[in-house]
């Protein structure tokens, strides 16, 4: 009776850990990806080195593959400039030490003196490292714009 009670215990208190693990997991990838949105609007290309992947790639909505060079580039370019780029509706799917996060990416800037605003739906795949969750790719499609 006691040994069945003590396995029936410590399998609660693995199930308890695990999802408490997950919770964290689930809120260290949202605080980067809010930082890393921010690193756009603020052209904070260090936040960007400290949290993309080495090896990060971006497929961009118009098909276009860019490597973790190119990306730094462009926000140190400022062009184009964002005022907002915030993500919405996030879905996170845990598989180890990787996750999946699909959502909405809605931004606002300029590009060549032209104001823009656009909605994007994206997959990024992250993967955990000693030091934390790092954004390995992106891809990215842009969404019809609302009537």
């Amino acid at each position: 009776m006691w040994k069945r009670a003590n396995v029936l215990w410590a399998l609660l208190a693995a199930s308890s850990w695990a999802q408490a693990g997950e919770t964290e997991d689930r809120h260290d990838i949202l605080a980067v990806e809010a930082a890393l949105c921010r690193a756009f609007e603020e052209a904070d290309t260090k936040t960007l080195e400290r949290h993309l992947d080495p090896g990060f790639t971006l497929v961009d909505s118009r098909g276009v593959v860019t490597d973790l060079a190119a990306n730094l580039a462009e926000v140190a370019s400022r062009e184009p400039r964002y005022r907002v780029f915030r993500n919405q509706d996030q879905r996170i799917r845990l598989h180890g030490d990787a996750a999946i996060v699909t959502g909405v990416t809605h931004i606002e800037g300029d590009s060549q003196g032209q104001a823009f605003t656009a909605d994007f739906r994206f997959t990024d795949t992250w993967i955990r490292y000693p030091d934390g969750w790092k954004l390995a790719a992106s891809h990215a499609s842009r969404l019809p714009a609302a009537p």
